[in-house]
């Protein structure tokens, strides 16, 4: 059975002109140029120092434009932003007020709309952008348990803004970074801190015994600061962990906490 439902949090910009694809491809952590029909991109926009500042869905339809599916509330920080570097490129830059977005999973995606698998994980199913609101069958609460389950992360809910990297949130494992396509704003770090294996705490999914913690509330192990807690609903959650307390009994507010490493994550090799 196909789930769908809207998501009414987050809105779309339009990028047109016969520029769009070199301009956004130096401003993003993904290879643009994948973008097609039928097939998303993930990426993330950074400062210049590699910190997170907004991740979206890159969406190509076939009137060529590129949409970008993001956070509403991000929408005019990105215009703002990305207009800046526009310089002498030829594109347009315009927030999309009259599109919807949703998204579908469990099975074939809804016949209507701009439909885009996608591309972090098979089980995440399919964003779709649609000018009249999509016929949903499900909540945003039941898309909640079911990304924090596959453990994807939803932007400013459990990303922080100019200080996630983005190797600790799962953009390599999950299809959020190009390592060839050159340079793009932020690139440095991002590199660095993969080939010099520098990573040291990780974005994972934790089963809470208790009552639900608030993002921001400190992950303790022994009574030492160990990580922090970001979105949860139902008993599940994302959390920032230190890589060496995943297997270990946390307390987080007044609840317990155990971390659960997802079959798509790639850890180090334990040091001997």
């Amino acid at each position: 059975m196909t789930f769908v439902t809207a998501l009414p949090e987050r809105g779309a910009i339009e990028i047109a002109g016969e520029d769009r694809v070199a301009f956004l491809q130096g401003l993003v952590s993904n290879d643009v140029a994948k973008a097609a029909p039928g097939h998303a991109v993930w990426a993330a926009v950074l400062t210049p120092q590699g910190k997170w500042l907004a991740d979206f869905f890159i969406i190509a339809p076939l009137d060529k434009t590129l949409l970008l599916d993001c956070e509403r509330a991000q929408i005019p920080m990105l215009v703002q932003r990305l207009s800046r570097y526009r310089l002498r490129s030829r594109v347009s830059i315009t927030a999309r007020d009259d599109l919807f977005v949703a998204v579908a999973w469990g099975g074939e995606p809804p016949g209507t709309g701009i439909v885009a698998a996608d591309p972090r994980l098979p089980e995440a199913g399919f964003r779709v952008l649609s000018d009249v609101p999509v016929v949903a069958n499900a909540t945003a609460a039941d898309w909640d348990r079911h990304r924090l389950s596959l453990g994807l992360p939803d932007g400013s809910r459990d990303l922080e803004t100019e200080k996630t990297v983005l190797l600790e949130a799962g953009f390599d494992e999950l299809s959020g970074v190009s390592w060839t396509k050159g340079c793009y704003m932020g690139q440095e770090l991002t590199a660095r801190t993969k080939y010099r294996g520098l990573l040291k705490r990780r974005l994972v999914p934790v089963s809470v015994d208790g009552p639900l913690p608030p993002p921001g509330t400190p992950v303790l192990r022994r009574g030492m600061d160990v990580g922090t807690m970001r979105s949860g609903q139902d008993g599940t959650g994302l959390a920032v962990l230190r890589l060496d307390a995943l297997g270990d009994a946390l307390e987080c507010g007044a609840a317990r906490m155990t971390a659960r490493v997802p079959e798509w994550m790639k850890l180090p090799e334990p040091s001997c």
